[in-house]
């Protein structure tokens, strides 16, 4: 079996970032045709309201998150060794950082979509069912939500306990 070098394993994150910021463009390319645009003014875009869960939340969250601050751990996890020549701590939290921010990201841009139309619809049309539905989007983005922070919280402890360990070639300036 061939065995994947650790930086070939960070290029799950880049394309994460690219993919991310693709979808993020499009959103925000969509977002801004006059009749969605309509559509999310008329449903509470971008101050509340169902609107609020496609633009700002669904479409920033894309972009920062799933772009930029996944390019950003993936830089981290490449360059950081390579700067302090410290081994990173751990190649496994590498990979559960990457899979749990992963999920996170998607699923929470899927929730807001999700509810955001489905919800946008019933406040135009039947505004007696939107409580039953908003009833299960809590409980949805409270598990996309964990497990994005479970993946910061990994990249974070994986940083700390790299830096905290042996010395590399880095050393105090005289």
């Amino acid at each position: 079996m061939r065995q994947v070098s650790d930086h070939c394993r960070l290029v799950k994150y880049f394309l994460m970032s690219a993919t991310s910021l693709f979808i993020g463009a499009m959103h925000g390319m969509l977002q801004v045709f006059p009749p969605i645009r309509s559509w999310l003014d008329s449903i509470g875009s971008p101050y509340g309201g169902p609107g609020h869960m496609i633009d700002p939340l669904a479409h920033a969250h894309m972009n920062l998150v799933g772009g930029v601050v996944s390019l950003a751990m993936g830089t981290t996890y490449y360059l950081l060794p390579r700067l302090t020549g410290k081994t990173l701590y751990s190649q496994r939290l590498v990979q559960h950082n990457f899979w749990w921010l992963f999920f996170g990201v998607y699923g929470f841009y899927s929730a807001q979509m999700i509810f955001g139309i489905w919800e946008g619809n019933l406040m135009l049309h039947d505004r007696t069912a939107m409580a039953h539905v908003h009833h299960f989007y809590g409980p949805v983005v409270a598990v996309a939500g964990t497990s994005m922070a479970v993946g910061f919280i990994i990249y974070f402890v994986n940083i700390v306990l790299t830096m905290t360990g042996p010395s590399g070639t880095c050393t105090k300036e005289e």
